[in-house]
């Protein structure tokens, strides 16, 4: 199992890679977003260096605002556009998968449009991403597409589509977790988990571990049974990076208790 940690949006990328080497971490989670790591803005020669020189991994996230459902379809083919470039970045840094947040946002359109918008810009991105190296997978995210059946609607039509576990989002808007479930359906084809604290309902805290109520060394004795050995994301989100730190210790310590 290898832990890291996602780049902040307003930041040098490069200097993140070395900021999370520093800290002990495995890999970046590189989000490519402005205002300062959008695709146009990255300078790949100076994180080539960086990953390089601190022999971090990387695994490729874009930006979970991307309308990839938009009704007006100039705007949906121009959030393709943007999935393509980031595909090009990740596929000449060495990057094996990148995530998509599906989009539920179609106001006054009804779930089998947003469905079949998805389906249609995902199958658009998968075929880009062919021949690259990069696979493209899927997060799942609260309300709209948090559970086995709701991940269905995409995973069963487009078998070659990944599964991005985000255990924290398995808590949020839901009465128990729903993250068993999705792993007992899915769980063959997960290629990348994130990992963070809340306090359930429908807030999307990020906290360090132990900060809020998830059983966490419960959900990784079950990621971990289903034979999952793969990367895990800290999503802890706090100014004060000694709580990366310690969710790192914490997360390494439970997985081996696990």
């Amino acid at each position: 199992m290898k832990i890291g940690a996602m780049n902040h949006p307003c930041r040098n990328p490069a200097d993140e890679i070395r900021r999370f080497a520093d800290m002990g971490l495995d890999f970046i989670d590189l989000t490519l977003e402005p205002p300062q790591a959008g695709w146009w803005q990255c300078n790949l020669q100076q994180i080539k260096a960086a990953l390089a020189e601190t022999g971090m991994g990387v695994v490729g996230h874009t930006a979970y605002y991307l309308p990839i459902a938009h009704p007006f379809e100039e705007v949906r083919r121009g959030a393709i556009d943007g999935f393509r470039h980031c595909i090009e970045i990740f596929a000449e840094l060495g990057a094996k998968a990148m995530n998509i947040h599906p989009d539920a946002h179609a106001p006054m359109h009804d779930r089998s449009f947003v469905i079949s918008q998805n389906l249609k810009s995902l199958t658009e991105i998968m075929k880009a991403a062919e021949g690259t190296g990069v696979s493209v997978m899927v997060e799942n995210l609260p309300r709209n597409f948090n559970s086995a059946a709701q991940l269905a609607e995409l995973l069963d039509p487009l078998p070659q589509l990944g599964l991005h576990l985000d255990i924290g989002h398995t808590e949020l808007m839901v009465k128990t977790s729903t993250a068993d479930e999705i792993l007992e359906r899915f769980g063959s084809r997960l290629m990348h988990a994130h990992l963070h604290d809340n306090k359930g309902g429908d807030a999307d805290l990020h906290l360090p571990l132990g900060a809020g109520v998830i059983d966490i060394p419960r959900h990784l004795a079950v990621l971990k049974k289903s034979g999952y050995d793969g990367t895990i994301t800290l999503e802890v989100f706090t100014p004060d990076t000694s709580y990366l730190k310690y969710s790192a210790k914490r997360l390494r310590a439970m997985w081996d208790e696990a």
